[in-house]
């Protein structure tokens, strides 16, 4: 696998309610994402960013972070399996563009393997 980025995903009860704080004190100024559920800040110039996230719109469990692997979200799936991990969310193509799965790690983390349709 190669990771492209990796950004934190915060569990909040009200992304709305959280937001104040995470754009005007971190200074994050641009909403990079908003899917109601899950939205993305960042640096104006996008070297920093975070994830709020209320719930997981398809999976059982929310992610501690997001890695994004772009085309080698298949590859790294397969070795995921190969290696005998649990898979949390199985390999899906998301409604709203993304192709991704959930494997939980050996110390428990749940870790969103992503390609966006960018990528």
């Amino acid at each position: 696998m190669e990771p492209t980025g990796i950004t934190a995903n915060l569990h909040v009860p009200d992304i709305t309610a959280a937001r104040d704080f995470y754009l005007g004190y971190l200074g994050l100024s641009d909403e990079a994402m908003n899917l109601g559920w899950v939205a993305r800040y960042q640096s104006p110039d996008g070297r920093a960013q975070i994830q709020l996230v209320t719930r997981d719109a398809t999976a059982p469990e929310l992610a501690a972070v997001s890695v994004r692997v772009g085309t080698g979200v298949d590859a790294a799936y397969a070795e995921a399996l190969r290696l005998g991990y649990e898979i949390v969310h199985p390999l899906t193509d998301e409604p709203w563009g993304l192709r991704r799965f959930h494997v939980r790690a050996p110390d428990g983390n749940v870790l969103n393997i992503v390609s966006h349709r960018d990528d």
